[in-house]
């Protein structure tokens, strides 16, 4: 008789019990058939709204509107599937009953919130950005004794954010600088 050596033993075990296992595999997913839905869910792709990297999401909807599940979205440049804390905690973003879902404005002066339509704000923060850059817009300026066009408005100032995309930010520098604003600046450098 042949003497065993434990590297031989190991792997005869290792054969054996796959070979007992083998038969005991879970049938495939096909074998087993559609099962009903309970309720209509709707899946739709979006970008994440927590940081600049713009990771892809799957989120899936309740007939309600409800997100009732967060997935990364495999197909995806920037994350291919993988999602962060941040990403995964969409749903808490949107199903709070602590998000605000109308405009709450306290006028100058006073110590009360009011519940004020978007058409409302729309409105005034237009009228104030106007306001603003009327009063303090400077079409000229003397530079080395002459008299050169500079169209800036100096009262004005953008910041943006890290949670705003690529295509976000570049039609938010369009209007600051249609707006002559020379103050644009970005929370990552404050």
């Amino acid at each position: 008789m042949a003497k065993l050596s434990r590297r031989h033993f190991l792997a005869l075990c290792a054969a054996t019990n796959a070979g007992l296992l083998l038969p005991a595999a879970p049938a495939p997913a096909e074998a087993l058939g559609d099962f009903p839905l309970h309720k209509k869910v709707g899946e739709a792709l979006t970008i994440c709204p927590y940081c600049s990297c713009g990771c892809g999401l799957v989120i899936a909807t309740d007939e309600h509107g409800h997100i009732t599940n967060t997935e990364g979205d495999p197909d995806h440049i920037t994350n291919r599937g993988a999602l962060d804390p941040k990403s995964i905690s969409v749903t808490q973003l949107s199903n709070s009953p602590l998000r605000l879902k109308n405009v709450m404005y306290r006028a100058a002066g006073s110590d009360q919130w009011e519940e004020q339509s978007w058409e409302w704000a729309t409105a005034e923060i237009a009228k104030r950005i106007k306001k603003t850059r009327d009063e303090s817009f400077v079409a000229t300026a003397e530079v080395k004794e002459k008299v050169v066009t500079v169209n800036r408005a100096e009262g004005l100032a953008c910041l943006g954010g890290a949670a705003n995309n690529s295509e976000d930010c570049y039609l938010f520098s369009k209007l600051a600088r249609a707006l002559g604003v020379v103050y644009l600046e970005h929370q990552a450098r404050i």
